[in-house]
């Protein structure tokens, strides 16, 4: 069966076959594997139970048929506590099961949860641009969730209740055929009907896990882009949009109660008719003196013990559509092979010289390359800014140097070896990047800036905070310590940026990599911020993404990108003499004009 291909997932409705085979369900067996013996003692205990559960009726049959018959009172008391004691020992496998499932199914989310997240971080950027982070964060938590409950819940007492069906309807047949046959003819309309529900609740069941999804993104965009919102006044904008994504999730859940519903008043209706049935031949069979008063009690007591099960069965065979389905969405992200993996050399004492040769990149889903045949040389200790028109690709370009994206022609070296021969842990202690929109995360000031560098001392961080001019976080309520909050919304633009440089300088790389890193920043700022870059870049390789004039003076050399490809490199005044090209970006380009009159 090939497999389905995603491509921004929203609302897809999955192939009811291959929720019906359960392939993806199965294929997550493995993570079973460290509990096998826990699994075997959960399979003999649930056995056991029912053993047990069978054997009462049994036991009372042979006192109502036996001591209560004959008037022998002294027989009642071993075969009642012979009962009595049976009930215990169910009681107690029953506390045993659930007892050993409980770290067996918990353990099953725990590492399914663990290598999403790791296949998450693994995979590349073109694949998070397509994913709606609220379709991840539903497969992560929703979906494992679904799974878990039905691993440790459905999938039991899916086996127990068939096991305990086919074995009391074996001992119904055994110990009066006629009414054996009434109640084995009742699963027949149960069979019929649980496939028929089985067909559609798939579909709808998707439908709904999807749309989940569709709800948390919603929510995450609108409360990342509360500030936005806001400002614009467009509260009833988000609200509506969010209302009909959410209308949606309610009329799909709607359908799948109501379907549900319908099926699990016929699984209630049926085990009742049947025992009707059963009372009235059977009261008719003990007039006759053809069945015997405790066969009835027995019989009876045998075929109440049935109506849970087959009430049940529309609980867990929805359970089991979820988790199948539930299966397949995290599967989807499982089974997607990271574009981008790492090599295996490693550098001892890295320099940081830069190659670009022969460098080409082309967008998965474009029609034409981004960049083609780029070349440039970048020597440890040098710094090149490298300037184009808005869309010429700069951003895209610096991105290939930490394979934040994959090169599609030509290759990238760092002294001399090819970035995708290198481990990735490699590579990115090696290069550190500071991007314009900079990304921090709902923890401590420290912690963020720490992010590259863990281990680094109270001096290095001191020192970092310097370069970047990021002493404010001193003044915030713990200092370092003070939780910034998501995305860092409780500070500025230019805080956020500053935290950011101030983490890529903290790393010590030998290629630090400047995607316009201070353009949030006001002049004064930005000029204390480069008279300590100019220190840091001195030690390492810099290669600079320039839309200032400032930032253009920072470099040694300045590299010209223009349709695609780096079609002048040289020193910014001798580019500005030779190249009209560069000329005529100047001149549309305020900042860049200021740069012209200062060289």
């Amino acid at each position: 069966m090939p497999p389905r291909t995603v491509t921004a997932p929203h609302s897809a409705v999955a192939d009811p076959s291959r929720r019906r085979a359960g392939t993806s369900l199965w294929r997550l067996r493995g993570y079973l594997a460290p509990y096998v013996g826990s699994l075997v003692v959960m399979a003999l205990s649930a056995v056991g139970a029912v053993a047990v559960a069978l054997a009462i009726p049994l036991v009372i049959r042979a006192i109502i048929d036996g001591p209560i018959t004959n008037g022998d009172r002294s027989g009642i008391w071993p075969l009642g506590l012979l009962a009595l004691v049976l009930g215990v020992v169910e009681a107690a496998l029953i506390l045993l099961r659930r007892w050993v499932q409980a770290s067996a199914v918990l353990g099953l989310e725990t590492a399914l949860r663990s290598d999403l997240y790791a296949t998450l971080n693994s995979l590349p950027m073109a694949f998070h641009s397509r994913w709606q982070s609220g379709q991840l964060l539903s497969r992560v938590t929703i979906d494992l969730s679904t799974i878990r409950r039905f691993s440790g819940f459905g999938v039991l007492f899916l086996v127990i209740n068939v096991v305990q069906l086919v074995a009391t309807v074996a001992v119904m047949l055994h110990l009066y055929w006629p009414l054996g046959l009434v109640v084995a003819v009742a699963a027949v309309p149960i069979i019929w009907l649980s496939r028929s529900f089985e067909h559609r609740y798939v579909v709808v069941s998707r439908r709904v896990q999807d749309q989940q999804g569709d709800v948390a993104s919603q929510v995450e965009e609108s409360a990342l882009g509360m500030r936005v919102i806001r400002s614009f006044g467009r509260r009833d904008l988000a609200f509506d949009k969010y209302d009909r994504e959410a209308s949606r999730l309610f009329d799909s859940s709607v359908d799948k109660v109501r379907l549900s519903a319908r099926f699990w008043t016929f699984l209630e209706i049926i085990p009742n008719v049947a025992l009707a049935l059963v009372l009235l031949l059977g009261a008719i069979a003990a007039g006759n003196e053809s069945l015997s008063p405790g066969t009835l009690v027995a019989f009876i007591t045998l075929m109440l013990s049935l109506v849970w099960p087959v009430a049940a069965l529309g609980v867990i065979l929805s359970m089991a559509q979820e988790a199948m389905t539930a299966a397949d969405r995290v599967v989807e992200v499982l089974d997607t092979a990271p574009a981008i993996v790492g090599g295996t050399r490693v550098l001892e004492r890295p320099r940081g010289h830069l190659r670009f040769e022969g460098v080409g990149f082309t967008f998965p889903d474009a029609d034409r390359p981004l960049l083609h045949g780029v070349d440039l040389d970048v020597a440890p200790g040098e710094t090149v800014a490298v300037v184009g028109a808005t869309g010429s690709g700069k951003t895209t370009l610096t991105a290939l140097v930490p394979r934040l994206h994959d090169v599609t022609a030509g290759r990238i070296t760092v002294d001399g070896v090819d970035v995708r021969e290198l481990t990735l842990p490699c590579l990115r202690r090696v290069v550190a990047t500071a991007f314009e929109e900079p990304t921090l995360f709902s923890m401590s000031a420290r912690e963020n800036v720490t992010l590259g560098r863990p281990d680094a001392s109270e001096a290095d961080v001191r020192e970092a905070l310097e370069v970047a001019q990021a002493g404010f976080v001193h003044d915030l309520p713990w200092g370092l310590d003070t939780r910034i909050g998501e995305q860092g919304m409780s500070l500025s633009g230019g805080q956020r940026q500053r935290l950011a440089l101030a983490r890529a300088v903290l790393a010590r790389p030998r290629i630090l990599v400047l995607d316009d890193t201070l353009s949030a920043l006001d002049v004064h700022t930005e000029a204390l911020v480069e008279t300590a870059l100019r220190a840091v870049l001195r030690d390492a390789t810099g290669i600079v993404v320039a839309h200032r004039a400032s930032t253009v003076l920072l470099a040694d050399r300045v590299a010209l990108l223009a349709g695609g490809t780096i079609t002048s490199v040289g020193r910014h005044s001798e580019l500005l003499a030779t190249v009209p090209a560069y000329r005529e970006l100047l001149s549309a380009d305020a900042d860049l004009a200021g740069a012209a009159e200062v060289a």
